[in-house]
């Protein structure tokens, strides 16, 4: 019995093995916690002082822009210099507009425009960052430890996305802003220090200043590779199509459920979580694409279901299982990217995946708004999840390497495994 528990539980081989990755992911989860505060406390700061949802909603309109530019010239930034430096002086960044806000919180009038230039300012350092910390995977973790490595960073920010908004409302609702800001403030200050203790990340030798050149020689790698590609384009797929978050307060309403409207933004991560908790196994498969395929596939049947159901308990179920086919096919992803892409170039593919992430579902959500506004909220669901599957499936046939992915076989993958990109880690 206790051999069989084992082979479920998370493989923690990549914590036992390397001191970096135990560094990062400590600092993940204090950030998080950090952020989280910050990202409760200041959509509700900008109600209190406009009391209009347009002027709430204009934060997601400040932040897009800055994180698609940044993300792709953080991306080209992480292959040319220190990624160490990247994430130090980023999180410093985060952690001085930390402060920004907790200052005009503590003024007797707070003012209006600081908020948005914060918002912006997080958003534009968020895309800077992000590939830099994605790239340090593959460099700190041995290279059969990755799919375990991914799945314990799904694992931290899964617990994050459960308790910490929990957490941060309460703070918020009983101590008020300052005390959030404040928080906020601390968590970066510790995160800090501990991406210092991080070993140096130096470039490969003779990398190029980052560029629009060195973008487009990223896209083009990216384009060239059926597999890499086969990934976005799921993702991007499975977010646009099922991704209706936006109108959940909705279809609570529809159900005659509002008091269900906190679990159905919180299914997904129940689900993620036991997914990862279950996840020993995906450290013994070599079939990534599959895990890719299959999950947004589940996912897309699942958002189906929700939709299709008037039983608001099935509805958060359905919900929690697309939630563990999302991080099936996240899972699936990571490894395929950190296998697969040679570490000179890693930065600028992580960039482009900033662009997958972040699109993806925004154009979700206007998607799921326009067709609940043309078909209603329930139909809005269900067909977009299945034009989810059927996306899929498009895309699998389409890109057959992806399917057919092993990475025993896999050329690139094989060429990171035998040490011919100069930086693999061997663990350190």
């Amino acid at each position: 019995m206790t051999s069989k528990l084992a082979a479920v539980l998370p493989d923690l081989a990549p914590w036992r093995s390397s001191r970096d990755f135990r560094l990062l992911w400590v600092q993940g989860l204090v950030t998080y916690l950090g952020s989280v505060m910050a990202l409760i406390a200041l959509p509700l700061q900008i109600k209190d002082l406009t009391g209009s949802p347009l002027a709430v909603g204009a934060m997601g309109a400040v932040e897009l822009v800055p994180l698609i530019v940044f993300g792709l010239y953080g991306g080209a930034l992480a292959d040319a210099v220190d990624r160490r430096k990247v994430i130090v002086l980023t999180e410093a960044g985060l952690g001085v507009l930390a402060a920004v806000l907790l200052v005009n919180a503590l003024l007797p009038e707070p003012m209006l425009w600081p908020l948005y230039l914060v918002a912006a300012g997080v958003a534009a350092l968020a895309g800077l960052q992000r590939p830099a910390l994605d790239a340090m995977l593959a460099r700190i973790v041995p290279h059969d430890q990755l799919a375990a490595a991914a799945a314990l960073n799904a694992l931290r920010w899964q617990a994050g996305a459960i308790g910490g908004p929990a957490l941060a409302g309460l703070v918020v609702a009983y101590a008020g802003n300052s005390p959030a800001y404040a928080i906020t403030v601390v968590c970066f200050a510790v995160s800090v220090l501990m991406c210092r203790r991080l070993s140096p990340a130096p470039p490969v030798e003779h990398a190029a200043k980052p560029s629009l050149r060195g973008i487009a020689e990223g896209a083009r790698y990216a384009w060239s590779r059926p597999v890499l590609l086969g990934t976005y384009a799921v993702d991007l797929a499975a977010m646009f199509f099922a991704f209706p978050n936006a109108i959940f307060p909705f279809l609570a309403d529809e159900l005659d459920a509002d008091w269900s409207l906190g679990l159905m933004y919180s299914a997904g991560a129940v689900g993620s979580l036991l997914l990862s908790l279950t996840s020993g196994w995906v450290s013994r498969t070599s079939r990534h694409g599959l895990l890719v395929v299959f999950g947004a596939a589940g996912w897309g049947l699942a958002m189906a279901a929700a939709g299709w159901t008037s039983n608001v308990w099935l509805v958060l179920l359905c919900l929690g299982l697309a939630g563990a086919g999302d991080m099936l096919s996240g899972l699936g992803r990571s490894t395929i990217w950190n296998q697969t892409v040679p570490d000179r170039l890693r930065g600028r593919l992580a960039g482009i995946e900033v662009l997958s992430y972040s699109v993806g579902p925004q154009l979700g959500q206007v998607r799921a708004g326009a067709m609940a506004g043309w078909t209603g909220v329930r139909p809005a669901v269900w067909s977009g999840g299945l034009a989810c599957v059927a996306a899929v499936g498009l895309l699998a046939a389409a890109l057959p390497g992806l399917v057919r992915y092993d990475a025993r076989t896999d050329e690139d993958a094989q060429r990171r495994r035998t040490g011919q990109d100069p930086t693999a880690a061997t663990g350190p």
